[in-house]
C-alpha cells in the first residue's frame, strides 16, 4: 500500500469523521463526535485520521493523550482503530504502522488500545490483533463480559426466577422514562457513595444531554412499588447490543425482586431481537479481581463470558511490520 498520512481530528472533520463512523463494521454511537465530545473538558482529545493516497478515509482512531502516551479514549467504554467493512489485512498493517511512527515522530512513546468486544462489530475484524503480536504489544488488563446471547437458549438459574415471580407477585410496575433525576438522585447516587465512595461516570445534565442526541440509542427505565421507585437502569443500544450503563436498586430489591424482574423484562420483551445483552465486566482492579457475588448474579442469568482485552504498544516498534510480507 502507498504511503498513507495521519492527520489529527479537528472540528472540520466532523462530517467526514461521522460519516466513516457509520459505514464501519466495529462502530458503534460512541465514536460519533456529539458523543465523544460531552467531556471535552476532561480530556485532551487526540482522535486521529487516516487516509490513502487518493485523500481517503481509510481509518479513524478516537484517542485522548496524557503526557508522552496515547490511549484510545479514555472516556469511553471501548475503542480502538474503526475499519470499513471491506479492508484487507495488509492495509491494516499499513494503516497500524502509520499510526506508530505519527505517534513516534511527535514524541508519543507508548498507544493503549482498549479493544472493541466483538459482540459489537459487524463482521470479523481481528486484523489489528495480529499487528500488535507483531509489535510486541503488551496485553496490560484483560476483563470478563457477562453476555447473553438472545439468539440462543439460556438458562436462567432457579433464585432468578424466583425473584422474577417475586416481582410480578407484588406488582411491580416497570416505566419507560426520559426525566433521570428521580433514579439519579434516589437510587444511584446514594448506593454509588454507600457501596463504593464514587458517583456516576455521567452526571445527570449529561446523561439527559447524551440521550436527547441520541433518543434510539440511550433509553431509561424505572421500577415502581406501589408509586414509589425502587429501582432503575439506562442502557446503551448499539446494532446488535442492549447494555445497561448504569443498573441500581434500593435496599429491598431482593425482597421485591425488582432487579431481576427488570432484567428480565428487557431480556424477553423490550429488546428481545438485539442478538446480545451486555451485562458489563463484574472485575476490579484493573482486571486482576473479580466481584464474585456480582459475577454470580450475572450468570446466574445464563451469561456467558466475553473478554475485553486492553493492550499496550511501544511506538518505536513501528519498524518490526517492514517484513511480514513474503
Amino acid at each position: 500500500m502507498n504511503k498513507l498520512t495521519v492527520k489529527r481530528y479537528t472540528s472540520k472533520y466532523y462530517s467526514l469523521w461521522n460519516e466513516f463512523v457509520s459505514k464501519a463494521k466495529n462502530a458503534t454511537f460512541l465514536f460519533h463526535r456529539d458523543f465523544m465530545e460531552y467531556h471535552t473538558d476532561r480530556f485532551d482529545d487526540y482522535s486521529l485520521l487516516i487516509f490513502d493516497e487518493k485523500d481517503t478515509l481509510i481509518s479513524i482512531l478516537p484517542a485522548n493523550k496524557v503526557e508522552q502516551a496515547l490511549f484510545s479514549h479514555q472516556g469511553l467504554t471501548y475503542g480502538g482503530f474503526i475499519l470499513l467493512e471491506n479492508v484487507k489485512l495488509v492495509h491494516v498493517i499499513s494503516i497500524f504502522k502509520s499510526v506508530l511512527n505519527f505517534l513516534h515522530q511527535n514524541d508519543i512513546s507508548k498507544l493503549q488500545l482498549k479493544q472493541i468486544p466483538p459482540i459489537y462489530w459487524d463482521c470479523f475484524t481481528s486484523e489489528i490483533d495480529y499487528c500488535l503480536f507483531i509489535t510486541k504489544s503488551q496485553l496490560i488488563r484483560r476483563d470478563s463480559l457477562a453476555v447473553i446471547d438472545t439468539s440462543k437458549p439460556y438458562r436462567i438459574a432457579k433464585s432468578r426466577r424466583e425473584n422474577i415471580r417475586r416481582g410480578a407477585k407484588n406488582n411491580l410496575e416497570i416505566r419507560e422514562e426520559l426525566n433521570f433525576e428521580l433514579f439519579w438522585n434516589e437510587i444511584l447516587i446514594p448506593n454509588l457513595e454507600k457501596k463504593h465512595q464514587a458517583k456516576p461516570v455521567h452526571t445527570i445534565q449529561e446523561i439527559t444531554l447524551l440521550q436527547k442526541r441520541f433518543p434510539k440509542n440511550i433509553r431509561h427505565f424505572n421500577v415502581y412499588d406501589r408509586g414509589k421507585i425502587v429501582a432503575g437502569t439506562t442502557v446503551f443500544i448499539s446494532e446488535h447490543v442492549a447494555h445497561p450503563q448504569y443498573i441500581s436498586g434500593n435496599e429491598a430489591k431482593n425482597e421485591l425482586g425488582s432487579l431481576d424482574y427488570l432484567y428480565h423484562h428487557l431480556m424477553t420483551e423490550v429488546f428481545k431481537n438485539k442478538k446480545y445483552f451486555d451485562l458489563g465486566p463484574s472485575n476490579e482492579n484493573q482486571g486482576k479481581n473479580i466481584n464474585e457475588g456480582l459475577l454470580f448474579w450475572k450468570e446466574s442469568f445464563g451469561a456467558k463470558i466475553v473478554v475485553q482485552d486492553f493492550y499496550e504498544v511501544e511506538t518505536a516498534n513501528f519498524g518490526l511490520l517492514d517484513t511480514i510480507m513474503l
